[in-house]
């Protein structure tokens, strides 16, 4: 279930504050993957926005 454009524009990665792209079921951290690049999940529509609940892409 995709995410809505307006909500997705004001949305940004909470442990560096760049924007999030979506991909799947998760949105990306748009940074460096050096500087963060964080993936946070998405379940049941609702984005989880923990850098607890993140993870690192490969």
């Amino acid at each position: 279930m995709p995410l809505e454009a307006g909500l997705l524009e004001i949305l940004a990665c909470p442990a560096c504050h760049a924007p999030l792209k979506e991909a799947d079921t998760e949105l990306l951290c748009t940074a460096a993957a050096k500087d963060c690049g964080l993936a946070y999940p998405v379940r049941d529509g609702i984005p989880v926005l923990l850098v607890d609940e993140a993870r690192r892409p490969a």
